[in-house]
């Protein structure tokens, strides 16, 4: 199974090991919550437990089985109720000096069957866990669930861990880990592919071909893994989902703004922000607010899908299905080369905007540090990709990401870098020292990194070399 990188993470579940204590963990499905767990339990000799579905007695006999690998006979008793069972683990661990880990993982199909549960568990880890120095992780993939269980000030585990992590994708710059040496085009194509999921890397990185061959055999490929997987997704969710759908298939049609989208799903706009709110929570749908309007409360905010693998598969696969099931495997290629340029380029631009705050090296980065960038649009003004200001002072960048598949040579590089120079300025950014910048995903040996007042910035520039 991929494991690429997660060494903050596994740092700090590391540090539980001293004194014992609580981490919770989620994020939304392949992530890699699991893998990051499985390989913390593997470094430090723990145990890990899944739950499913099933009845209460029988969760506690898989619990109970499972524990039994590291404390030999513990699974040979019937426990009647979670707190017998939590408090002869306290007590065995105790006494043959087992400090864990344990990892409870999707801790919410548990209080599904054990209502009960969550208050158990706060008095255990209160009291017992925290006598014998158990090293304790409970995860889930529903943010609602692990919100209501151990995040919100009125939840029973609030304030016990030590730990929080809210896992969020792997960064373009591991994408080599995974499919080995990449160009900085065939990075942005990843991306644009898979995203920072985990669970999707591995899948595509099984499979020979370019990546627009992947994409068809896994995802536009009735029988591909991939083909039915965001309603996978919502079905898995605790509560399913699946209502949600009709909102994803809007936004992936283009319809981004909150009347569009009610008007498309024939819903009155104020019934929207519970859906929103849930779709947010679990990854799939961002709020993208124009530089210069407040992150919440903007009128000209949009809605966009914030996985990259989601917004293809709603915009090739979704309203195609009867095409993709009909036609071969030359058609889905065909149907998939009709979108992938602009999902390429939108790809490109949320990297652009994603690693300014971070950028490594460059003239870009000594004019620096940025704050996090936003796009700019209102009405029939000139729409500029990144907006950011910089940390100190009233520095201001305003940049274009342009998608290349070969390294831009000198020519075009002068040729584009003087037309953005042209380009008129958003009206916030009047009296203010501007620094425009072209982004690129590489240039060509020769070509220049300043032309005039516009700076050049790579990928290399923004992730470090691939």
């Amino acid at each position: 199974m991929l494991f690429v990188n997660r060494k903050p993470e596994l740092a700090a579940l590391a540090g539980l090991a001293a004194a014992g204590g609580l981490a919770v963990v989620w994020g939304r499905r392949r992530i890699g919550k699991t893998r990051l767990l499985l390989e913390w339990c593997g470094r430090g000799r723990g145990v890990y437990t899944v739950a499913d579905q099933s009845g209460a007695e029988a969760q506690r006999a898989y619990f109970a089985r499972a524990i039994a690998e590291v404390l030999p006979g513990f699974g040979d008793v019937t426990y009647p109720t979670w707190e017998r069972l939590l408090t002869r683990l306290a007590s065995d661990a105790a006494g043959r000096r087992f400090t864990g880990p344990i990892v409870i993982d999707e801790l919410p199909y548990l209080v599904a069957s054990s209502p009960e549960l969550p208050s158990v568990l706060q008095r255990w880890i209160d009291h017992d866990a925290k006598r014998a120095r158990l090293q304790v992780a409970v995860a889930g993939s529903s943010q609602r669930m692990m919100q209501g269980l151990a995040l919100a000030h009125d939840a029973p585990l609030f304030g016990r861990a030590q730990v929080l992590l809210d896992l969020a994708p792997l960064a373009p710059a591991h994408l080599p880990a995974a499919f080995g040496t990449l160009s900085a085009a065939a990075v942005v194509e990843h991306w644009a592919a898979w995203g920072g999921v985990p669970r999707y890397w591995e899948l595509a990185a099984a499979r020979r071909g370019s990546v627009t061959e992947r994409l068809v055999e896994l995802a536009l490929d009735p029988y591909g893994a991939l083909c039915a997987e965001p309603e996978r997704l919502l079905l898995e969710e605790t509560p399913p989902a699946i209502e949600l759908r009709p909102v994803l298939d809007a936004i992936g049609a283009g319809a981004h703004r909150l009347s569009e989208i009610a008007s498309r799903i024939a819903r009155p706009a104020t019934s929207l922000g519970r859906p929103l709110e849930r779709l947010t929570g679990l990854g799939f749908v961002r709020r993208e607010t124009p530089y210069g309007e407040p992150p919440r409360g903007g009128k000209r905010s949009l809605y966009k899908l914030d996985d990259p693998f989601l917004r293809l598969w709603f915009r090739v696969v979704a309203p195609n299905r009867a095409a993709l099931v009909a036609g071969s495997p030359a058609s889905r290629r065909a149907l998939l080369a009709e979108h992938w340029p602009a999902l390429l380029g939108q790809a490109w631009e949320e990297l652009c905007r994603a690693g300014l705050a971070a950028i490594r090296r460059g003239a870009v980065a000594a004019l620096g540090p940025w704050r996090p960038a936003a796009r700019y649009w209102h009405g029939a003004e000139p729409e500029w990709d990144l907006v950011a200001d910089a940390t100190v002072g009233r520095r201001v960048l305003a940049g274009e990401a342009w998608f290349a598949a070969r390294p831009l040579t000198a020519e075009v590089a002068r040729r584009e870098a003087a037309r953005l120079a042209t380009r008129p300025l958003p009206p916030p950014l009047a009296g203010r020292e501007v620094v425009r910048a072209l982004f690129v995903p590489a240039l060509a040996a020769g070509a220049p990194r300043v032309v005039g007042e516009v700076h050049l910035v790579t990928l290399a520039d923004l992730i470090g070399p691939t």
